[in-house]
């Protein structure tokens, strides 16, 4: 019963962060004076804000569509063509999520499965989240020498390290840990070891590009 409620919580936490956190009447996200307080609340955007260009890696199994942003979209914030392409790939949609990744804005259904796709997979050398979270994962001696040890912070490492893990405190590192803990306390559950990433060497140092 424990592992089910981590799983449940660690996948819902990471992605109403990834998400912005929350959403409320007009789409104001939560705030510290809000119900419940700024934690208590879902998912807030379904594209990511300004929708930046430039999340295009040359990938010939992948290849970007001219004219298409391929900016995070989804509860995972799904970023970059090889990640559209791999998941349009796990469900015979490759092409159209390539030519239309807009469509995880619109589609509930596939916007979901996005996200269950994105924590659901490997992506060497990254494990799945769904491996750290449930205890499956075993840290080679390079993740050791790193400090990603078993735990919730390193499902943050695998999502988006590159940005917010490896250099100490991190508001965002902090506001991941924050839903975890709020959701852990009213299921009663520990919080388990390692919630941070501060001092992880994050998975793409050395590498082109973040997985997500």
């Amino acid at each position: 019963m424990f592992l089910s409620y981590a799983v449940v919580l660690a996948t819902a936490v990471q992605c109403g962060e990834e998400a912005g956190g929350a959403l409320c009447p007009g789409g104001i996200c939560g705030w510290d004076g809000a119900p419940g307080g700024r934690y208590a609340w879902g998912y807030c955007f379904n594209e990511e804000v300004g929708c930046p260009a430039g999340y295009c890696d040359n990938n010939p199994n992948y290849p970007c569509y001219a004219g298409v942003n391929y900016c995070g979209r989804g509860p995972m914030q799904l970023s970059w063509n090889f990640n559209y392409g791999q998941f349009g790939e796990s469900i015979g949609q490759k092409e159209e999520l390539l030519q239309h990744p807009e469509v995880l804005k619109t589609n509930v259904t596939l916007s979901f499965m996005s996200a269950f796709w994105f924590w659901m997979t490997a992506q060497p050398p990254k494990p799945s989240c769904h491996s750290v979270i449930t205890g499956e994962w075993i840290p080679s001696a390079n993740d050791v020498s790193a400090g990603r040890l078993p735990g919730y912070g390193v499902t943050t490492n695998i999502i988006n390290g590159g940005l917010e893990c490896g250099h100490g405190p991190d508001s965002r590192v902090e506001s991941r840990i924050k839903f975890y803990e709020r959701y852990c306390d009213i299921l009663g559950v520990s919080y388990g070891p390692d919630l941070d990433c501060y001092n992880q060497r994050p998975f793409s140092w050395g590498l082109l590009v973040e997985s997500i």
